[in-house]
């Protein structure tokens, strides 16, 4: 059973997308980079500052991720508090976030993300009738470093959109092939009919 551990804060270390793929390289089951990481490898460059690095993976593979880092401490992040996870515990299914470092280290390396998959399809947690396939969920960059196709990570931004997520959705839009603006149009409408985001989609 997880143990309490405190508040959610602490130093984040400077990661890159390249050492966490370098890390995560012998990992069998599907796994991504996540955040405003994905975004900018979509873009091909850099285009801002990243405090931390997510990573997602299927919630049904956690148990592998976390035996290939038993290495590593893990802990739940829920409600702005930590808790401690025990060798290979599953996490609780109101968590979806787990923090990772090194053991003995003092700063955070990255975050896993977990997301829910039903079959093939990969599933919204916020609103199960929007899927995917899971083979369209991922893209690659030419060195083949996996990240999430951007109209999900979009999708996951447009909840409540700080300052930074609306840079990125400005910056990302003209660079939507059609299918994706169309699929990312869609999720939000069913989410919220009236986000500011959809005029924008069907320029």
């Amino acid at each position: 059973m997880s143990q309490f551990h405190g508040r959610a804060d602490g130093r984040w270390a400077v990661v890159c997308p390249h050492e966490v793929a370098a890390l995560l390289a012998g990992i069998a089951c599907p796994w991504w980079i996540a955040g405003g990481w994905a975004l900018d490898l979509f873009l091909g460059d850099q285009t801002r500052a990243h405090e931390d690095l997510d990573v997602g993976i299927l919630r049904r593979d956690v148990i592998d991720v976390l035996t290939y880092l038993s290495g590593w401490e893990v802990f739940e992040a829920e409600s702005q508090m930590l808790y401690r996870l025990e060798g290979c515990e599953h996490p609780r299914l109101n968590v979806n976030s787990l923090w990772c470092r090194p053991s003995h280290a003092q700063c955070w390396s990255f975050e896993l993300m977990l997301d829910e998959a039903q079959g093939k399809d990969w599933v919204f947690r916020r609103l199960p009738t929007i899927r995917m396939p899971l083979a369209n969920v991922i893209k690659r960059t030419q060195e083949g470093i996996p990240y999430l196709t951007p109209e999900i990570q979009l999708l996951y931004k447009a909840r409540h959109p700080r300052a930074k997520d609306q840079d990125d959705f400005v910056r990302v839009l003209p660079r939507l092939a059609s299918d994706e603006r169309t699929w990312l149009s869609e999720a939000l409408s069913a989410i919220d009919p009236e986000h500011a985001w959809l005029a924008k989609l069907t320029i």
